[in-house]
């Protein structure tokens, strides 16, 4: 499984996820993969520990931390997430993150317009 995962460039993303449509992202150092549905996005997100996610709001999210450690503040409190732990952000509520590691997380979005492919 070790050297399988060497052919993976350092994700834990195989080329099936690697393979969907990348996200048009405005932060330095992050990339996503997305699977579009009528109602809701999911994209699958690898981020450097460079990256910072400045303060903002829009439609409700749900995600999943896959690798790494993040810092996320929601609605003015500030949590640290894990490997396996999920948070939730309502519908406009202010959130920003930091990433203490780099960090593979899985969020789905109630909004299928919320991104844009590349």
């Amino acid at each position: 499984m070790k050297e399988l995962m060497k052919q993976w460039e350092g994700t834990p993303y195989p080329q099936m996820i690697r393979g969907l449509p990348e996200v048009d992202v405005p932060v330095e150092g992050i990339r996503g993969w997305l699977i579009n549905g009528k109602a809701t996005q999911a994209v699958f997100f690898d981020i450097q520990v460079t990256a910072k996610v400045p303060p903002h709001s829009h439609c409700a999210q749900w995600g999943m931390v896959i690798e790494g450690e993040m810092k996320l503040t929601i609605g003015g409190k500030e949590n640290l997430y894990k490997k396996g732990d999920w948070y939730y952000i309502p519908k406009d509520v202010v959130h920003a993150a930091v990433f203490l590691t780099h960090v593979h997380v899985l969020d789905v979005f109630d909004d299928p317009q919320r991104y844009r492919t590349k």
